[in-house]
C-alpha cells in the first residue's frame, strides 16, 4: 500500500509501546548505575587507570558475547504497531532513495553538461590544430620559396662582383701590357689604351710565332739553329724570350738568336 504522512497510530497501540519503551529505558539506566558503581570502586585501587582499562574490556567483552547470544526481539507484538512502524521506516527509506535518486539525477545532468563542454572543447582544439598545422604548411612553402630566391639573388649579386671584378682585372692586366709590352706601332706614336682582350691575344699570338720559328728552326737544322731577328719580331718579346731564358743570342752576331736545348 501506499505510504502517506497521515497515518495515525491506534491510541491503545501508542500506550502499549511508550509502556514498553520506559519499562526498557528503567533497566537501561539500573545497568547504568551498576557500571558507574563499579567503575568508583574500581578508581580506587593503586593503578587506577589499568584497572578501569581492565574493567571496561570486560565489560564490552561480556557485552560482545551476551550480544551474540541474544536473538532479536520485537519491540511489540502488537501488529497495528508493528504494521504503523514498518510504515514510518518505508517512507523514511523511500525519502532517503528520492533524495538520493535527486542527487544522482543532478550529478548526472551536471555531468552531460560537462561532457558537451568538453567535446565542444575538444573540437575547437582540433580545429584550431587543423588551422595551425596549415599555417606551419603554408609558412613551410614560404620559407623554402625565399629561401630560394634569397639563394638566387645572391648567386646573381656573386656572379655580378665577379663580373665587375673579371672586368677590373683585364682592364688592370691590359694596362700592364700595354705599358711593358706594347703592339708595334709605325714611326713610335703612343696607342690609346685598349681592352686586355685585344692585347693578350695579339701578345701571346707573336710570342708563340717567335717561339714556333725557333722550334722549326732547331729541328730542321740542328746544326745551325740560329734565327735572323727580322723587324718583323717586335724587341720586347724578343727580350722577353731571352730574359726568361727561353732563347740565347750568338755569341759573335746579337742579332741572330736560337732555341735554348733543353734536352
Amino acid at each position: 500500500p501506499e505510504i502517506t504522512k497521515d497515518s495515525v497510530y491506534p491510541v491503545d497501540a501508542k500506550e502499549e509501546l511508550l509502556d514498553e519503551c520506559e519499562s526498557i529505558w528503567k533497566q537501561m539506566e539500573e545497568c547504568q548505575s551498576k557500571l558507574m558503581h563499579l567503575g568508583t570502586e574500581t578508581l580506587l585501587k593503586s593503578d587506577a587507570k589499568l584497572s578501569l582499562l581492565m574493567t571496561r574490556l570486560k565489560a564490552l567483552t561480556a557485552e560482545y558475547n551476551q550480544w551474540q547470544k541474544r536473538s532479536p526481539e520485537l519491540i511489540s507484538t502488537n501488529q497495528d504497531v508493528l504494521l504503523a512502524l514498518g510504515k514510518e521506516e518505508l517512507q523514511k527509506v523511500k525519502n532517503d532513495l528520492e533524495m538520493v535518486l535527486s542527487t544522482v539525477q543532478l550529478k548526472n545532468k551536471q555531468l552531460e553538461e560537462e561532457l558537451k563542454r568538453e567535446q565542444q572543447w575538444h573540437e575547437e582544439q582540433e580545429q584550431i590544430l587543423d588551422t595551425l598545422n596549415g599555417i606551419e604548411e603554408e609558412t613551410k612553402t614560404q620559407v623554402e620559396q625565399l629561401s630560394e630566391q634569397r639563394v638566387f639573388h645572391e648567386l646573381q649579386s656573386k656572379m655580378l662582383k665577379l663580373k665587375i671584378y673579371k672586368e677590373e682585372l683585364l682592364d688592370a692586366l691590359g694596362e700592364f701590357l700595354e705599358e711593358h709590352f706594347p703592339l708595334p706601332e709605325k714611326g713610335g706614336s703612343a696607342k690609346k689604351k685598349v681592352r686586355f682582350s685585344y692585347c693578350f691575344v695579339h701578345f701571346i699570338n707573336l710570342i708563340l710565332l717567335v717561339f714556333q720559328i725557333l722550334i722549326n728552326k732547331s729541328m730542321t737544322t740542328p746544326h745551325e739553329p740560329y734565327v735572323t731577328i727580322s723587324d718583323s719580331f717586335w724587341p720586347p718579346y724578343i727580350e722577353l724570350l731571352l730574359r726568361y731564358g727561353i732563347a740565347l743570342r750568338h755569341p759573335e752576331d746579337p742579332n741572330r738568336i736560337r732555341l735554348e736545348a733543353f734536352h
